[in-house]
Protein backbone atom coordinates (compact mmCIF):
# COMPACT_ATOMS: atom_id res chain seq x y z
CA UNK A 1 0.00 0.00 0.00
CA UNK A 2 2.86 2.39 0.82
CA UNK A 3 4.33 1.70 -2.60
CA UNK A 4 1.03 2.70 -4.20
CA UNK A 5 1.05 6.05 -2.32
CA UNK A 6 4.68 6.62 -3.32
CA UNK A 7 3.92 5.96 -6.99
CA UNK A 8 0.85 8.23 -6.87
CA UNK A 9 2.93 10.98 -5.24
CA UNK A 10 5.69 10.69 -7.84
CA UNK A 11 3.18 10.76 -10.72
CA UNK A 12 1.53 13.85 -9.22
CA UNK A 13 4.93 15.53 -8.75
CA UNK A 14 6.00 14.89 -12.34
CA UNK A 15 2.62 15.92 -13.75
CA UNK A 16 2.79 19.22 -11.84
CA UNK A 17 6.44 19.75 -12.74
CA UNK A 18 5.60 19.46 -16.44
CA UNK A 19 2.70 21.92 -16.41
CA UNK A 20 3.35 24.93 -18.62
CA UNK A 21 1.06 27.86 -19.12
CA UNK A 22 0.64 31.22 -20.77
CA UNK A 23 -1.71 33.52 -18.91
CA UNK A 24 -3.20 36.80 -20.10
CA UNK A 25 -4.66 39.06 -17.42
CA UNK A 26 -6.76 42.07 -18.30
CA UNK A 27 -9.47 44.29 -16.94
CA UNK A 28 -12.59 46.20 -17.81
CA UNK A 29 -14.06 49.24 -16.13
CA UNK A 30 -16.08 46.74 -14.02
CA UNK A 31 -14.02 43.59 -13.48
CA UNK A 32 -10.76 41.72 -14.10
CA UNK A 33 -10.28 38.65 -16.27
CA UNK A 34 -7.68 35.90 -16.57
CA UNK A 35 -7.35 33.65 -19.60
CA UNK A 36 -4.99 30.68 -19.41
CA UNK A 37 -3.65 28.23 -21.95
CA UNK A 38 -1.97 25.19 -20.36
CA UNK A 39 -2.57 22.69 -23.16
CA UNK A 40 0.91 22.77 -24.67
CA UNK A 41 4.20 21.09 -23.84
CA UNK A 42 7.69 20.68 -25.15
CA UNK A 43 8.25 17.73 -27.47
CA UNK A 44 11.05 16.54 -25.17
CA UNK A 45 9.23 17.19 -21.88
CA UNK A 46 11.20 20.17 -20.57
CA UNK A 47 12.05 23.35 -22.47
CA UNK A 48 15.69 23.79 -23.35
CA UNK A 49 17.24 27.24 -23.52
CA UNK A 50 20.53 26.47 -25.26
CA UNK A 51 21.69 28.90 -27.93
CA UNK A 52 21.38 26.16 -30.53
CA UNK A 53 17.65 25.69 -30.07
CA UNK A 54 15.51 28.19 -28.19
CA UNK A 55 11.81 27.41 -27.64
CA UNK A 56 9.20 28.07 -30.28
CA UNK A 57 5.75 27.62 -28.73
CA UNK A 58 2.56 27.27 -30.74
CA UNK A 59 -0.62 27.96 -28.80
CA UNK A 60 -4.08 27.10 -30.04
CA UNK A 61 -6.23 30.20 -29.37
CA UNK A 62 -9.24 27.96 -28.68
CA UNK A 63 -7.30 26.35 -25.80
CA UNK A 64 -7.43 29.56 -23.74
CA UNK A 65 -9.87 29.30 -20.84
CA UNK A 66 -11.09 32.45 -19.08
CA UNK A 67 -13.04 30.73 -16.32
CA UNK A 68 -16.52 31.13 -17.81
CA UNK A 69 -17.88 30.20 -21.20
CA UNK A 70 -19.06 33.66 -22.23
CA UNK A 71 -15.75 35.33 -21.32
CA UNK A 72 -13.79 32.58 -23.07
CA UNK A 73 -15.92 32.93 -26.20
CA UNK A 74 -15.48 36.74 -26.15
CA UNK A 75 -11.71 36.40 -25.71
CA UNK A 76 -11.45 33.96 -28.63
CA UNK A 77 -13.58 36.31 -30.72
CA UNK A 78 -11.30 39.27 -29.88
CA UNK A 79 -8.31 37.21 -31.08
CA UNK A 80 -10.30 36.16 -34.18
CA UNK A 81 -9.67 32.46 -33.48
CA UNK A 82 -11.56 31.32 -36.57
CA UNK A 83 -9.26 33.21 -38.94
CA UNK A 84 -6.10 33.06 -36.79
CA UNK A 85 -6.29 29.82 -34.78
CA UNK A 86 -2.70 29.98 -33.51
CA UNK A 87 -0.66 32.35 -31.39
CA UNK A 88 3.11 31.80 -31.34
CA UNK A 89 5.84 32.63 -28.87
CA UNK A 90 9.40 32.46 -30.15
CA UNK A 91 12.46 33.03 -28.01
CA UNK A 92 14.95 35.07 -30.05
CA UNK A 93 17.64 35.44 -27.39
CA UNK A 94 18.12 34.10 -23.87
CA UNK A 95 20.85 35.22 -21.46
CA UNK A 96 21.59 34.27 -17.87
CA UNK A 97 22.47 37.11 -15.49
CA UNK A 98 23.57 36.88 -11.85
CA UNK A 99 20.03 36.86 -10.47
CA UNK A 100 17.70 36.14 -13.39
CA UNK A 101 17.42 35.49 -17.10
CA UNK A 102 16.81 38.02 -19.85
CA UNK A 103 15.07 37.07 -23.08
CA UNK A 104 13.91 38.66 -26.27
CA UNK A 105 10.55 37.06 -27.00
CA UNK A 106 8.51 37.46 -30.18
CA UNK A 107 4.75 37.13 -29.71
CA UNK A 108 2.64 36.71 -32.85
CA UNK A 109 -1.15 37.06 -32.87
CA UNK A 110 -3.45 37.71 -35.80
CA UNK A 111 -0.50 38.07 -38.22
CA UNK A 112 0.99 40.83 -36.05
CA UNK A 113 4.37 40.27 -34.41
CA UNK A 114 5.87 42.20 -31.55
CA UNK A 115 9.18 41.67 -29.75
CA UNK A 116 9.52 42.20 -26.02
CA UNK A 117 12.40 42.16 -23.56
CA UNK A 118 11.27 39.87 -20.75
CA UNK A 119 12.96 39.12 -17.44
CA UNK A 120 12.55 35.54 -16.23
CA UNK A 121 13.18 33.98 -12.83
CA UNK A 122 13.00 30.49 -11.38
CA UNK A 123 9.80 30.11 -9.32
CA UNK A 124 8.67 26.73 -7.98
CA UNK A 125 11.10 24.92 -10.31
CA UNK A 126 9.69 26.72 -13.37
CA UNK A 127 10.99 29.54 -15.51
CA UNK A 128 8.50 32.41 -15.09
CA UNK A 129 8.42 35.68 -16.99
CA UNK A 130 5.97 38.56 -16.96
CA UNK A 131 5.46 41.41 -19.39
CA UNK A 132 2.96 44.24 -19.70
CA UNK A 133 1.61 44.39 -23.24
CA UNK A 134 -1.34 46.03 -24.98
CA UNK A 135 -4.09 44.88 -27.29
CA UNK A 136 -3.08 47.81 -29.51
CA UNK A 137 0.44 46.31 -29.92
CA UNK A 138 -1.31 43.81 -32.20
CA UNK A 139 -3.66 46.31 -33.82
CA UNK A 140 -6.58 44.99 -31.75
CA UNK A 141 -9.14 47.53 -30.62
CA UNK A 142 -10.25 46.65 -27.09
CA UNK A 143 -13.93 45.73 -27.27
CA UNK A 144 -16.92 47.40 -25.66
CA UNK A 145 -19.98 45.52 -24.48
CA UNK A 146 -23.56 46.46 -23.61
CA UNK A 147 -23.59 49.57 -25.75
CA UNK A 148 -20.29 50.84 -24.35
CA UNK A 149 -21.20 50.39 -20.69
CA UNK A 150 -18.43 47.76 -20.30
CA UNK A 151 -15.06 48.78 -21.75
CA UNK A 152 -12.07 46.43 -21.94
CA UNK A 153 -8.82 48.23 -21.11
CA UNK A 154 -5.94 48.16 -23.59
CA UNK A 155 -3.38 47.02 -20.98
CA UNK A 156 -2.69 43.31 -20.47
CA UNK A 157 -0.30 41.33 -18.29
CA UNK A 158 1.28 38.37 -20.06
CA UNK A 159 2.79 35.60 -17.90
CA UNK A 160 4.85 32.66 -19.16
CA UNK A 161 5.52 29.63 -16.93
CA UNK A 162 7.66 26.91 -18.49
CA UNK A 163 9.14 23.70 -17.14
CA UNK A 164 12.80 23.78 -18.00
CA UNK A 165 16.19 22.39 -17.28
CA UNK A 166 18.05 25.74 -17.12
Amino acid sequence: MKLLYLLFGLCTFFANAQENYVQINGSTNINNFRCVNNKFKSEIGLYNFSEKKLPYIILNVNDFDCGNKMMTRDFQKILNAEKYPEMTIRFINFTKTQKSFLAVVEVKMMNQSKRYNVEFAIENKKLVGRKNIKFSDFKITPPKKMGGMIVVKDDLDLTFSLSTKT
